[in-house]
């Protein structure tokens, strides 16, 4: 059986559950998040893996970067990853790479950008089953009316995110 190595983090903002595969990063998500088992299954079953409680040197690195990340010493992680899902969730999470550190963009710009604009429910579905939150960030996408919707780590995570990328108008910040 495979393994996929994982360690707990307890970030500034909550608890992660950080996980390798192959010396890839394959989870980087919130503990707590409604679909977490769903997400866990996704892993184990796309990986034929379980998932085994051990420390690796990339799970150390990844500690480390998000660190930084938190205090505002890094805006791009340099990490390999494994993205686990179907082609369409994967296109969808690649895209989601390609928003820059300090910006955010609507379901409907994402929806252009994937060529799909009545996409704009299966792409925010997939989205929202991202296992490597923060390093594939689903939190840069926000409501077409610019409001803050949807992230599994809740609302004030992704607020909080988005504070510390400078990323959010006076504006913004008056809806929370």
């Amino acid at each position: 059986m495979n393994h996929i190595y994982i360690q707990n983090y307890y970030s500034p903002l909550g608890h992660l559950i950080l996980g390798s595969f192959d010396q890839k990063l394959c989870v980087c998500d919130w503990y707590h998040r409604t679909s977490r088992t769903a997400i866990d299954n996704r892993l184990r079953k796309g990986l034929n893996a379980e998932y085994s409680a051990e420390k690796d040197q990339l799970l150390e690195t990844a500690v480390s970067q998000l660190e930084e990340y938190f205090h505002g010493q890094r805006k791009d992680f340099d990490l390999p990853l494994l993205m686990v899902g179907t082609d369409f969730q994967k296109k969808v999470w690649q895209e989601l790479l390609k928003i820059p550190y300090g910006k955010t963009i609507t379901y409907a710009a994402l929806s252009e950008r994937l060529k799909n604009p009545l996409g704009i429910r299966a792409i925010a579905s997939a989205n929202g089953a991202n296992a490597l939150s923060i390093l594939v960030p689903c939190h840069r996408v926000i409501g077409s009316d610019g409001k803050m919707v949807g992230y599994a780590g809740g609302l004030r995570v992704k607020k909080k995110l988005l504070q510390i990328e400078g990323a959010l108008n006076t504006s913004q910040l008056e809806l929370f």
